[in-house]
């Protein structure tokens, strides 16, 4: 009888197991109070995939623009058209030169290390030369290297920007205009950027930061437009680009010296009032207002670029005694104006976006983060350059990786202001820097 009891009570057991196994729901999705089927992505080289200080296949298929056209296909999104270059392609850089892979280079001290270098000795001009206008599938992705809000209105952009012209209907084409023919039902807009990264990428020597008036009108003007037929959108602000790796890498004080080679140049910088010691040092700089000499030691917060020739540094005493030019720093001053203008800019975003009913997307909160350091899914993610994961071999533009937590930023802003539940990206299937 105990048997059987036993056995009784093990049925009870098992069939109540059995009864309470979770069952498996799909996450619900929806795509709330937007229109996503003819989707609209507006920036510069972010928003196109610009990556590697290159413009390739790889790249665009892994844009910040598409990854979110590929969340928003899952609420019914529709076709997203982007004028892809050749698969193949070594890609095309602002300066004509071909992208950048990982890959081991000899500096001028016979050393061989990994380093950024190009996958061609120039870049793929066929890009360049590409009429891709199809007015029967208009382009969903209009991040175009070097776009500028003040780019928007002017009919000669074609002839200047060739990343434009290969996607422009007519050779006095507007962006505006092309825009505007998509009939867009939803747009992001990721713009701003490319006006502060080329005040900073120059170390503040091009200056054509438009004043924050003419900033306002332009950003206000394009929204209208866009709005106009009752479409949605989000915006996203500027972010503080000088803590994107570019700015970050080399550190002010990175001059390190022996005991020997410190008592030679306090030998000759003693008598104009500055010192040098063992260990880490700061490099030398010019600067006009500095002193009778135009040259000083760089300060703790001003940031060297990585467009410094650094087999001049470490080979031709460039940054000892020959100061780094200002085309290869940012000072105080420059750090201090920059900041302002952009959050002058992000007080216009901001106002504009709570105007029309628009997602804010913080872009700034997000570079922050990044340059902070971040786990996702277990994976540290920094702004570090080359092993942070994030950021391409170019130090400024996002690697696959990158656009996907970033995109995140964008699904994140547009659920909660439209009350969509579109999915997140699973950043942790898209590539980070490749290591040969």
């Amino acid at each position: 009888m105990k048997k059987h009891i036993k056995y009784f009570l093990s049925l009870l057991v098992f069939a109540s197991l059995v009864s309470c196994k979770p069952k498996y729901e799909a996450p619900q999705t929806s795509k709330g109070e937007i229109d996503p089927s003819r989707f609209v992505m507006i920036g510069g080289g972010h928003v196109a995939g610009y990556m590697n200080d290159g413009l390739t296949y790889d790249g665009q298929l892994n844009s910040l623009a598409n990854i979110i056209a590929g969340q928003l296909q899952q609420v019914g999104g529709g076709d997203f058209n982007q004028p892809f270059v050749n698969q193949n392609s070594v890609g095309i850089s602002l300066n004509g030169l071909a992208s950048l892979k990982l890959g081991y280079k000899t500096d001028c001290e016979g050393v061989s290390s990994l380093s950024p270098v190009r996958l061609a000795s120039s870049g793929d001009v066929n890009i360049w030369n590409d009429q891709l206008y199809n007015s029967t599938l208009p382009f969903g992705n209009f991040g175009i290297p070097d776009f500028k809000l003040a780019n928007i209105n002017s009919s000669s952009w074609t002839s200047s920007n060739p990343f434009y012209s290969r996607m422009a209907s007519a050779a006095n084409a507007t962006v505006k205009n092309e825009i505007l023919a998509s009939n867009p039902s939803f747009f992001s807009i990721f713009l701003g950027v490319d006006e502060v990264l080329e005040y900073a990428k120059s170390g503040g020597t091009i200056n054509n930061l438009p004043s924050s008036i003419d900033f306002e009108n332009q950003y206000a003007d394009f929204i209208s437009s866009l709005v106009q037929n009752g479409a949605k959108g989000a915006v996203a602000n500027i972010p503080d680009v000088t803590k994107m790796p570019f700015f970050t890498t080399i550190p002010w004080n990175g001059l390190t010296l022996d005991e020997a080679n410190a008592q030679t140049l306090n030998n000759i910088y003693g008598q104009i009032g500055f010192s040098f010691e063992l260990g880490s040092n700061p490099f030398m700089v010019t600067d006009s207002s500095a002193n009778m000499f135009g040259m000083r030691q760089i300060l703790n917060g001003e940031k060297l670029l990585l467009s410094l020739p650094l087999d001049s540094v470490k080979c031709n005493q460039m940054g000892v005694l020959f100061p780094f030019r200002d085309e290869f720093y940012l000072d105080l001053n420059e750090i201090n104006y920059l900041s302002s203008r952009i959050e002058s800019y992000n007080n216009s975003i901001r106002s504009i976006a709570a105007q029309y009913n628009l997602a804010v997307v913080d872009a700034e909160k997000f570079i922050s983060t990044l340059n902070d350091g971040f786990t996702y899914n277990g994976v540290t993610m920094s702004a570090k350059f080359v092993s942070g994961g994030a950021y391409s071999l170019d130090g400024i533009y996002f690697n696959p990786k990158g656009n996907a937590l970033f995109a995140n930023e964008f699904l994140k802003a547009i659920n909660k202001k439209y009350n969509a539940r579109i999915p997140l990206v699973d950043a942790g299937k898209f590539n980070s820097t490749f290591f040969p």
